[in-house]
């Protein structure tokens, strides 16, 4: 959701070096970004990681500006004391249904750091060339010539909450198998009930490149709202996202999203960690789980990946 902020600042200041500090592995997908100069993560991964590779950041360099995500540990503290200029809240005031994204450019238009046009850039992530080869050899050996465009099933979410229901999996894998598409999953499937054919655990950038693949193919990604399906979205591929506890409206990756019971009352998309049921999976509504996730539709569902 960040990438089209920094293409935007780098764009912007054509002679500043871009600096990221973010966490592995995400960081492969920028390491190969000819926007960024230079990518850092914390040296551990314990309590105050974050606050200390801070610190040595503005420490090996003082920032002319600073533009910052996370909100604890008296990080944006340490950014306004330690750069120029600061950014440190891209989340301020969100209106409910605004894209997160989309925020995010508006407040760093209206701080004069971006143009207008940026404000319509879509996430796109650049790959080294041997991410791009390897994931075309994949696809390319395990498509073959089908009668129809390939779709990847990515399962998991992270969370419970956010988990389409495994019979829902199996009945919309059959269905697209018996329409000729050849279907792969992505993340962790039932041994005795298998979707479809797994695509081999890669690093990012080469799962990227897989989705580049299956894109260039016509195919679509289809899975919750979670990393796996945003990076197929930046990589090119075409994306059918399953929206239960977060909202779509503001989530959405911009393609196909679909939005389980959407008059929820629970649901609170500028605060969705203090939904009752976001923890744990504890839908007040049904002791069944999610009934968000389970209102999503297998035929819904069928319909938007063979229109996508």
């Amino acid at each position: 959701m960040l990438l089209p902020a920094v293409h935007g600042l780098a764009r912007r200041h054509p002679d500043a070096r871009l600096r990221i500090l973010t966490h592995e592995p995400g960081a492969d997908l920028v390491r190969a970004d000819p926007a960024v100069g230079e990518v850092r993560t914390p040296r551990h991964g314990g309590p105050g990681a974050e606050r200390a590779a801070v610190v040595e950041a503005l420490a090996a360099r003082r920032p002319d500006l600073a533009v910052g995500t996370t909100r604890y540990d008296g990080i944006p503290d340490l950014l306004v004391a330690g750069s120029g200029r600061t950014v440190t809240n891209l989340w301020r005031d969100p209106p409910p249904h605004q894209p997160v994204g989309e925020r995010y450019l508006e407040i760093l238009h209206a701080e004069g750091l971006l143009d207008a046009a940026d404000r319509a850039t879509r996430p796109r992530v650049h790959l080294p060339e041997e991410a791009h080869r390897a994931g075309e050899r994949t696809v390319r050996h395990l498509v073959g010539e089908p009668l129809a465009p390939p779709v990847v099933l990515v399962t998991d979410a992270g969370m419970a909450v956010k988990r389409w229901p495994a019979r829902h999996w199996r009945a919309l894998a059959a269905a697209l198998t018996r329409r000729g598409h050849p279907v792969f999953t992505v993340g962790p499937v039932d041994a005795d009930a298998p979707l479809g054919v797994p695509l081999p655990r890669v690093d990012l950038p080469t799962l990227a490149g897989q989705f580049a693949a299956v894109g260039r193919r016509g195919g679509v990604v289809v899975g919750p709202d979670t990393g796996p399906v945003r990076l197929a979205a930046a990589a090119g591929a075409a994306t059918v996202v399953l929206f239960g506890p977060t909202d779509a409206r503001r989530y959405g990756t911009g393609d196909v999203d679909l939005q389980g019971l959407p008059d929820c009352p629970y649901r609170r998309p500028t605060a969705i960690t203090e939904q009752p049921c976001w923890w744990e999976a504890h839908c007040p509504l049904s002791a069944a789980g999610p009934a968000c996730m389970t209102d999503l539709d297998v035929d819904a569902v069928l319909a938007a990946v063979t229109a996508a």
